[in-house]
């Protein structure tokens, strides 16, 4: 993660990730609760970024550089992670989780 990641980043993503799993008990289907947790941030952020902006028309101008930073972010996340998962497959998918 980046220098700027502040002491409860990762309690913040640790309770969105424990909804999550909480969310699986009842629904069972890792791809609708993996697809709600997305969307659900991409709402977030979208949200977020207007908050910067006086306009839609002010933002629709910043657009092509939050996608860009959105999905740099999104894609450098998801590379440590994968990476993370597959240095660790063994310790992380025990049975139960398998």
């Amino acid at each position: 993660m980046n220098d700027t990641t502040d002491d409860a980043f990762y309690d913040r993503a640790d309770a969105h990730i424990s909804l999550s799993n909480e969310q699986l008990k009842a629904f069972e289907n890792l791809g609708k609760v993996s697809a709600s947790m997305m969307f659900g941030t991409t709402r977030f952020n979208a949200w977020v970024s207007a908050r910067s902006f006086k306009s839609g028309e002010e933002m629709a101008q910043a657009r092509e550089a939050m996608l860009k930073y959105f999905c740099e972010q999104y894609r450098m996340m998801l590379e440590d992670n994968l990476d993370d998962h597959i240095n660790n497959f063994s310790q992380y998918m025990t049975a139960k989780d398998a």
